[in-house]
């Protein structure tokens, strides 16, 4: 089976059906070396959790919510995986600003955090946020520049 056949997509449209996928997530013949939820702030509008949970932090709360459970089923087919593999989970979020607007949550629930960021002049820098896993808060910063179709690294600082 080629690499392209092992790759399947899942399109969602909300909070709801990212929860659905990861409750029945351990019913799983086979876990998935990655699971990718692009934009996953954008699946939880402010107006269907308000009208869900009826309280201020509604969006808070729902994504909390989704992020434990996706937690848990990554945990548990870790597990189940043992040393045969490593099920991952990657998530991203678009912000603007100095700091992601949702950190605080993706903290206590995402083990590593990255953010990308354009420096003006062609290059991106990208900066460890720290782990939630070593309990490092350190910032690591790489810079980076696409050159002739190249992610090329300029520097690293901490």
């Amino acid at each position: 089976m080629s690499l392209l056949q092992r790759i399947q997509i899942k399109y969602i449209e909300d909070g709801d059906e990212i929860r659905k996928y990861f409750a029945a997530f351990h019913l799983l013949d086979d876990f998935p070396a990655a699971v990718i939820v692009d934009d996953f702030a954008d699946f939880f509008s402010d107006r269907s959790c308000q009208q869900r949970y009826g309280i201020a932090r509604a969006r808070d709360l729902a994504m909390v919510r989704a992020l434990a459970l996706c937690h848990n089923a990554i945990g548990h087919a870790n597990a189940k995986l043992g040393t045969l593999g490593y099920c991952n989970l990657l998530l991203s979020d678009v912000h603007q600003g100095d700091t992601p607007r949702l950190l605080f949550i993706y903290q206590r629930w995402i083990n590593s955090i990255y953010t990308i960021r354009g420096d003006g002049n062609g290059s991106y820098i990208l900066q460890n946020l720290g782990s939630s896993e070593t309990g490092s808060k350190k910032a690591r910063k790489a810079k980076y520049s696409i050159a002739l179709q190249y992610l090329v690294l300029e520097e690293t600082s901490t």
